[in-house]
């Protein structure tokens, strides 16, 4: 799999809503151990966890309860992957796009109504380029 400095080094990437992203940041670095490897704009927090990795969004709308969130998970080739989830019933929400940080991602939503987004690194991109912070020192490709 191609490395990309935009995006952590892990398979399966759960993405977490919380009412505050800082705060919840903050909470699961203290807490829980995580480390903090990457700020996006105000709405967007990776940390990392030994191999694994998590990535805590800004919670839209009024939903408080802990419910929502995703499953990123990184792919080979999404465009093949894409078509193999749609004969085998996956409702696509997102078509496979290309985005400035270096992924091509789409999103799928399972049977359960679970949401996944399959990213497939097609170029290493340094965070700064597209508006990221990069915070985690000894980060893959940090400068």
């Amino acid at each position: 799999m191609l490395a990309n400095r935009s995006i952590p080094n892990a398979t399966i990437i759960p993405v977490l809503p919380y009412q505050d992203v800082h705060e919840a940041a903050a909470w699961l670095c203290d807490a829980f151990g995580f480390r903090e490897r990457l700020r996006i704009a105000g709405h967007r927090i990776q940390l990392t966890f030994s191999d694994g990795a998590v990535v805590a969004v800004q919670r839209e709308g009024g939903n408080v309860d802990g419910t929502g969130g995703s499953v990123m998970v990184r792919v080979e080739d999404v465009d093949a992957h894409c078509a193999r989830a749609e004969r085998c019933g996956a409702r696509v929400v997102r078509r496979p796009t290309d985005y400035p940080y270096g992924e091509r991602q789409y999103t799928a939503v399972d049977l359960g109504g679970h949401s996944w987004t399959f990213s497939q690194s097609i170029a290493d991109v340094h965070p700064e380029s597209w508006g990221g912070t990069l915070v985690e020192p000894g980060a893959a490709g940090a400068s």
